[in-house]
């Protein structure tokens, strides 16, 4: 007699049956650890790991081994080609996706066109430097760089390539690339919080720690719409944002796209890139509309920093890919539309050991608690200390349209501890333990017979801020949507190794750990705010706090110097870097806004005047209705003309050029684009030259 199955049973099939196609490729594409282990011997992987944890070389021995199982490997997933996956400074600026990484594809051939893949491929490579953004430190006449296996970020297969992730460095070390330094960045959080952890459990306790590492979850914000409309718009081919274009009548003001059900084409779309993560080693756990129309999110589940910041840049290629197979386009521009909301990449970032201590977890035991409080104290140190540095890690073209715009954090870098905790830190300061913070879960109680109440984070969550504490973790929201996020995690785990490090410092001289905590917090108390970020009074009450409002990008930039610094005593970056990294940021601001004031003339020039024109025609006969439109359309001319004459005096140093756009042509490109949109709402729709914001946020849902 057969048993009817339970509901476990019943939930487990349905789950199965809904799931299979995905999961059951989930990491099959990976060469990661549970690979590496099925293919290689217990031993070898063991030193591989620790090599790579330490710095020390693999051997020969080992790296012929394991260059010979990733080959077999690879071959059985399909692929024919490798290719060393590098990420060169591009910056952020509106980046199509898979703009932000590099590679070439070498076939697996040897000289004798047999097939091969020497250790030596596996390991290193060498390519050309000189085209890359590189701030000086590369010249055409000696322009060799060079690519080494990031060990800690494992190698995948996608369309029948094998990556390899890769640092990128000059013939002489310099860095060229965003994944160096934060590797670097990330060896200064294990140094300085082994000697963080040592001040806090105390040398008497004999515990140690193989790592200490960054982890990061990001939340990649984006629009997308359909390709044909992309393709008729030369502002979002050129620039990734819409230069020109009135809203709606219905955007978004009654958050109706909010957490809505996804559009059918998009919903396939965010599957099938869903399935790829997954397959490649990165599990997508959450998609879904966003507040705009035409704008959704998707998130994976937190990994070390490095192999995270890796899995975003292909993520937003798949997405590219992905589209183009449906007829869509997705735009990663932190404002590709004006008047509704942007897009950031929300980087939840944390400290933890490789035994599972989280620095940022209240944690249940008074260890814990003590380092919880002495992490945030170090944290503190870091964003006040170097709070010009944090605001230069999300500076860029881009993110000038969308910070402190009433959808995003302020361009002022504050620390939001939560309410609660802001009332222990006086405490502290005041004398008190670094014990007594209440970390007991709260609930929140719905009052209704068929709901339960639902536990709550110990603080609530403020989305104004630019650094909120989110129960585990912090969230740094500033970071564009456009960017590679090894950059702003760079900065985040350089100040955090350096707060550490005064922390250290002072408890190493014999100062004891409670009054080195409550020491930190008294000089950074002013860093931490945990009020309204939106509000008009924050600017003022910042300004009196000492905190910069670093507004534009090259105001910021200007600041980035000041980095030097620390930047050297965290072994992150030397002073060379430094400067380049500037004039690399410089570079791509002025090319980003450059892009847009020529695209705009081209526009205006080839497509506003003539349908201007036109319209304008269609009144011969009743003229007393163009009038109007005459002032209107004769607007344009004016403020073309204005645009077309200040490009024109661009000139000096890459330093000055950017100051100027921002204060001189950014102004005129808004009057240009001012006049323009007031046209648009009188033009007759055919005579319109491209697709409007209508088409363009709504067209592909249907």
């Amino acid at each position: 007699m057969t048993t009817a199955p339970g509901a476990l049973d019943k939930a487990k099939m349905v789950a199965s049956d809904l799931a299979s196609d995905i999961l059951v490729d989930a990491n099959t594409a990976v060469f990661d650890e549970a690979a590496m282990r099925k293919t290689l011997p217990e031993d070898l992987v063991t030193r591989f790991k620790e090599c790579a944890r330490t710095g020390a070389a693999t051997s020969e021995e080992d790296k012929n081994a394991i260059a010979e199982a990733l080959f077999g490997w690879a071959r059985a997933q399909g692929a024919a080609e490798f290719s060393h996956w590098f990420f060169p400074m591009r910056g952020g600026g509106g980046a199509v996706g898979g703009m932000l990484g590099a590679l070439k594809y070498d076939a697996f051939l040897d000289l004798e066109f047999k097939p091969a893949f020497p250790a030596s491929r596996l390991f290193g490579g060498e390519t050309d430097g000189s085209s890359f953004p590189n701030g000086g430190l590369r010249v055409t006449h000696s322009a060799a760089a060079f690519t080494s296996w990031d060990r800690s970020s494992p190698c995948f297969v996608y369309e029948k390539v094998l990556r390899v992730p890769c640092a990128f460095v000059t013939h002489t070390g310099r860095c060229i690339d965003d994944k160096t330094p934060l590797l670097r960045s990330q060896d200064a959080v294990d140094r300085e919080g082994k000697r963080l952890l040592a001040a806090v459990r105390g040398n008497n306790k004999g515990e140690v720690v193989a790592s200490v590492r960054g982890y990061l979850g990001w939340e990649q914000e984006f629009f997308v719409v359909s390709a044909d409309l992309y393709k008729k718009r030369p502002d979002l081919v050129n620039c990734g944002r819409t230069l020109f274009g009135r809203l709606p009548e219905r955007h978004q003001q009654g958050d109706l796209n909010y957490f809505g059900p996804l559009p059918p084409i998009v919903d396939e779309l965010l599957r099938n890139v869903q399935a790829i993560m997954l397959k490649t080693g990165t599990p997508m756990t959450v998609r879904h509309n966003e507040v705009a129309p035409g704008q959704h999110e998707m998130s994976p589940i937190f990994c070390v920093a490095n192999a995270s910041a890796d899995n975003n840049v292909f993520f937003m290629e798949a997405c590219a890919r992905e589209a183009s197979k449906l007829g869509l386009a997705v735009l990663f521009h932190e404002k590709p539309f004006a008047g509704i909301n942007g897009s950031g990449k929300h980087a939840n970032w944390s400290v933890q050991t490789s035994d599972g201590a989280n620095f940022f977890d209240p944690g249940k035991t008074d260890d814990q608690r003590t380092l919880f409080v002495a992490a945030v104290a170090a944290l503190a140190h870091g964003l006040c200390q170097h709070n010009e540095l944090v605001r230069c890690a999300v500076a860029h073209a881009g993110n000038d349209h969308r910070l402190g715009a009433q959808e995003a954090p302020p361009a002022i870098i504050s620390l939001h501890t939560g309410t609660y905790f802001e009332q222990h830190v006086d405490a502290v300061i005041s004398g008190g333990p670094l014990l007594g913070y209440k970390t007991q879960k709260k609930f929140a109680d719905p009052a209704c017979n068929a709901v339960m109440p639902v536990a709550t984070n110990v603080e609530d969550r403020n989305r104004t801020a630019p650094f909120p504490f989110c129960g585990n973790r912090f969230e740094f929201r500033a970071v564009g949507s456009s960017q590679n996020c090894s950059f702003p995690v760079m900065i985040v785990n350089t100040v955090m190794a350096s707060g550490m490090a005064h922390l250290a410092d002072l408890v190493e001289k014999g100062t004891s750990l409670r009054d080195a905590v409550a020491m930190t917090y008294k000089k950074n108390r002013h860093v931490i705010f945990t009020g309204n970020g939106y509000s008009q009074d924050w600017p003022i009450e910042a300004a009196r706090r000492g905190l910069p409002n670093l507004h534009t990008t090259p105001l910021a930039i200007a600041e980035f110097e000041r980095g030097k610094t620390v930047f050297k005593s965290m072994k992150v970056y030397d002073e060379d870097e430094t400067l380049a990294r500037a004039d690399v940021m410089y570079e791509a601001y002025n090319t980003a806004l450059l892009v847009e004031v020529e695209t705009m003339i081209n526009m205006a020039r080839t497509g506003f005047l003539p349908a201007c024109a036109r319209d304008l025609a269609t009144f011969e006969r009743a003229p007393e209705f163009a009038q109007d439109r005459r002032d209107l359309y004769s607007a344009i001319k004016t403020e073309l003309a204005t645009l077309v004459h200040l490009k024109n005096k661009v000139s000096g140093t890459r330093p000055l050029q950017a100051t100027y756009i921002c204060n001189t042509l950014k102004p005129q490109m808004a009057k240009l684009r001012a006049a323009v949109d007031a046209a648009e709402a009188v033009m007759d729709k055919d005579f319109y030259p491209y697709p409007t914001y209508d088409h363009l946020l709504y067209t592909h849902h249907f």
